[in-house]
């Protein structure tokens, strides 16, 4: 694999896995990746952790840095939250989270 590309595994609302290239050199985080291989992440408020349109579970054992309480505040509003869930916008996209596991967390209806 090539320097500053790890690979993402996205599984989508309908179980279906999706192998993601995931630059680590670009400041990028997991729901601009999502976005840039048009799955259907929404990221409304633009990475802000304003809403919850890029909420994932978390499947795999990856060491993640810690929910800001702004991450922490919108998932108390979010629909659908398990222990494991995040916001897809506050995952960035470093080498340590090669392998990465997630899936997409359902959108309320």
């Amino acid at each position: 694999m090539e320097e500053n590309m790890i690979k993402i595994t996205v599984i989508d609302r309908e179980d279906l896995p999706h192998e993601l290239d995931a630059p680590t050199d670009m400041n990028m985080n997991l729901m601009e990746l999502c976005k840039s291989y048009e799955l259907p992440v929404e990221g409304t408020c633009g990475g802000m952790a304003l809403c919850a349109s890029c909420h994932v579970y978390v499947q795999s054992d990856h060491e993640l840095n810690d929910p800001t309480d702004d991450e922490l505040d919108m998932l108390d509003q979010a629909f659908f939250v398990k222990g494991n869930s995040r916001l897809g916008c506050q995952i960035k996209l470093k080498t340590a989270l090669d392998g990465l596991i997630v899936k997409l967390a359902p959108v309320a209806v």
